[in-house]
């Protein structure tokens, strides 16, 4: 099993910054990639980034240029650094970490941060 706790999560205007932090714990040394996902009211949950245990980055068209993910193995967390925010990056933005063992694909969520931008 992997447990994620998310936090940094917050009300800001359009044009601020936030930086979210997910840290990971349990099973950890077979998490493939981890990221951040993101779920508006009634949407569908959409990816925004994620990072594989190679250093591979994927970004979301909406947020490149303006929101940056990292990751601190000595610290087991991953992080989504969000700049220059618009109104429509308002979300609950869920952590997310795929184990791979014994030929099966583990699926892991936090519980989720409010993000709300602000016009």
């Amino acid at each position: 099993q992997v447990q994620l706790v998310e936090s940094g999560g917050g009300l800001v205007q359009a044009g601020g910054s936030l930086r979210l932090s997910c840290a990971a714990s349990g099973r950890i040394f077979s998490i493939n990639a981890m990221g951040w996902y993101r779920q508006a009211p009634g949407k569908q949950r959409e990816l925004v980034a994620a990072i594989t245990s190679g250093g591979i980055i994927n970004y979301a068209d909406s947020v490149k240029g303006r929101f940056t993910i990292s990751r601190d193995n000595a610290k087991n967390t991953v992080y989504l650094q969000m700049n220059s925010l618009k109104p429509e990056d308002t979300a609950v933005y869920y952590c997310n970490a795929e184990r791979f063992a014994d030929g099966i694909l583990y699926d892991y969520w936090g519980q989720g941060t409010q993000v709300t931008v602000s016009s």
